[in-house]
């Protein structure tokens, strides 16, 4: 019988009730103005850019970089060279016959992005194209506290459609413009990250974004920020009831605001359908999907959904901080983006509904928050998956009892693999995708729900709402995470941390042997791996009543409350980790006991859980 069966049996709790540290990081900024004209024929496009950057950091800068990502859907670029040689390559990129799609894109079917001209303040700089990322020299360097304007003209290709950006999707979206344009890279207290892009997610700085977008006058455009003239451009977009005095000619120019987001993005489809929905307390939701009898139902039904989700978040991790959130059909799968997000469109509702929730969590974790995820991708991919299948739970009403169960499957799954690589990896340098995406999305929503088991379920909720109100808009770090779990808790938690994220050392810890002491009985428990973690014991008597007993793990110098308040719990004396076994005494005959489980939960991620139980012999 699997432990969690036999627990649903003999406990009958409930374990979820809905249940360098530095708040002051400096931060750069910048503020960008685009004038880009398209063309829907070839799929090119010319730019102007003014950017004004601010350096708020203490050094003196010689130096800048962009990020030009459209250039890694080349013949031969970094993100090519490697798919053909990861064992286990997104399916997405590959042809049917298993080689890399963008091997084989034509001239007029690749990505680029060049800019060709590019002044500092007035003055020309030289400039160096390295694939993905340009190099600027600067003529006058900028001092801490100052500020300097680069006026930049590029023009672009969008490619077909391979990895999240592109032109004519799967289905049929005509263009998804997602790091589309001439985006200055983070430098922060760690220096420059000037990443190439070779498929993994991204890192930038905060700013404000005013941009206008000329395009065929056919086509609809949803995305980041705020229309500034609805009244031109109708779509849905116009007053309701109002008259639409549209510009004149074969184009229309969107004219969109962004304020303090570090990207900016669009889709633009003649098909869309637009509709909105204001959130009770909220942003006002916009809905762009094409307008196909076969998804129209599902798209419908999301939109009442998307309310409450926005409504969860807020409530279990704080405000949203903008009036607006868009929910786009494009791309090739789910991408989180500034105000918005790009996702298929041709799901079932709960697939919508799923992707469109995972989506969302990210406006908290990686678009307000924004920890880099080429170093600490699990802090955001792992903290939006943990969110997000609470807000599942109850807005889909799933009943799980366990909503991250997934997640612990697939990190056992990957212990089990032997490709399990620790989660300080650099997105990039994984081995294979699958340790990547695992590490990721569930090892790194384990973290919480594991935290959660060592401090407590309230303290862990009220965690993330701290770390979310002291590190929005400041590129947290690993360790903001735990301290601000340590302030809200009491409890000491650099080993967790730094076993868990660091290492790929495992929990397993099992109960050597339940024997007679007397008239008493003695428990004992033995630790087998090398990741150590405090322990729940709950005892089961032949009378069906139940106790807890305690362990706390030495190290932590402070103990969590009682997870089962309705249980009588004894606090034992504190495991020293170096002790492989721990003995504890119960005040009651062997005869008297019905069962002896460790974790009753399920939420310590121990790999071998078939010694965690003891059952009395049947007579």
């Amino acid at each position: 019988m699997r432990v969690f069966k036999l627990l649903s049996v003999l406990i009958g709790v409930t374990t979820f009730s809905h249940a360098q540290n530095n708040t002051s990081y400096w931060q750069q900024h910048v503020d960008y103005t685009m004038e880009v004209t398209i063309n829907v024929e070839n799929y090119q496009y010319t730019g102007t850019q003014k950017l004004v950057y601010t350096n708020n950091s203490p050094d003196t800068l010689n130096r800048v970089f962009y990020h030009l990502y459209f250039n890694a859907f080349q013949p031969g670029s970094e993100m090519d060279i490697r798919l053909q040689n990861i064992k286990d390559p997104d399916k997405r990129m590959m042809t049917e016959d298993g080689k890399s799609r963008i091997a084989s894109l034509s001239d007029n079917e690749i990505g680029y992005l060049h800019p060709s001209s590019l002044l500092q303040d007035g003055q020309k700089v030289d400039f160096k194209e390295e694939s993905t990322v340009l190099t600027v020299d600067l003529t006058t360097p900028l001092p801490p506290g100052g500020k300097t304007t680069f006026d930049m003209v590029f023009r672009g290709q969008v490619p077909l459609q391979i990895r999240r950006a592109g032109r004519n999707s799967e289905e049929g979206v005509a263009l998804s413009m997602s790091q589309w344009y001439p985006k200055l890279a983070e430098y922060d207290f760690e220096g420059w990250h000037a990443d190439p892009y070779i498929a993994r997610e991204f890192h930038g700085v905060w700013g404000d974004f005013d941009v206008k977008l000329t395009l065929d006058k056919e086509y609809v455009v949803g995305g980041s920020g705020y229309l500034q003239n609805p009244q031109e451009i109708g779509h849905g977009y116009e007053t309701p009831g109002t008259k639409v005095r549209r510009q004149k000619g074969k184009t229309l120019t969107w004219h969109f605001n962004a304020p303090m987001v570090h990207d900016f993005m669009w889709a633009a489809d003649p098909d869309y359908l637009h509709d909105t929905l204001q959130v009770e307390n909220g942003p006002m939701l916009h809905f762009l999907y094409k307008n196909d009898s076969e998804i129209i139902g599902n798209w419908k039904k999301l939109q009442p959904k998307t309310a409450e989700l926005m409504q969860f978040f807020n409530k279990n991790l704080g405000e949203y901080p903008y009036d607006q959130y868009s929910v786009i059909h494009g791309g090739d799968g789910g991408m989180e983006y500034a105000m918005g997000t790009l996702i298929t469109g041709g799901r079932n509702l709960g697939s919508l509904v799923g992707v469109t929730a995972h989506e969302m969590a990210h406006s908290w974790f990686q678009h307000v928050l924004a920890t880099n995820e080429s170093k600490h991708e699990w802090m955001d991919e792992g903290f939006t998956t943990f969110i997000s299948s609470l807000a599942m739970n109850q807005v889909m009403e799933e009943g799980k009892e366990n909503p991250f169960e997934n997640s612990y499957k697939g990190y056992y799954k990957l212990v089990n693999s032997g490709l399990e690589q620790p989660q300080t990896t650099h997105a990039d340098r994984y081995d294979v995708n699958y340790a990547y995406g695992i590490a990721a999305y569930s090892k790194g929503s384990v973290f919480l729900s594991q935290l959660g088991y060592i401090i407590g379920q309230d303290e862990l909720m009220q965690t993330l709402r701290k770390y979310y109100g002291d590190f929005k808009f400041k590129h947290p770090v690993p360790n903001d995470i735990k301290r601000t779990a340590e302030k809200v808790s009491g409890i000491q938690l650099d080993w967790y941390l730094t076993d868990w994220t660091r290492t790929t050392n495992t929990i397993d810890y099992g109960i050597k042997e339940v024997v007679t002491d007397g008239d008493k009985t003695k428990i004992s428990l033995v630790r087998n791996g090398l990741m150590p973690m405090p322990l729940d014991v709950l005892v089961i008597y032949m009378d069906d009543t139940k106790e807890t007993f305690y362990a706390p793990l030495r190290m932590m110098r402070g103990e969590k409350d009682n997870p089962y308040p309705q249980i009588n719990r004894t606090v034992l004396k504190d495991w020293p980790w170096a002790f492989p076994t721990y003995d504890f005494t119960i005040d009651k005959p062997i005869e008297s006991i019905k069962a002896v489980v460790i974790d009753p939960s399920q939420l310590m991620a121990d790999i071998k859980q078939d010694d965690n139980v003891w059952q009395a012999p049947t007579p």
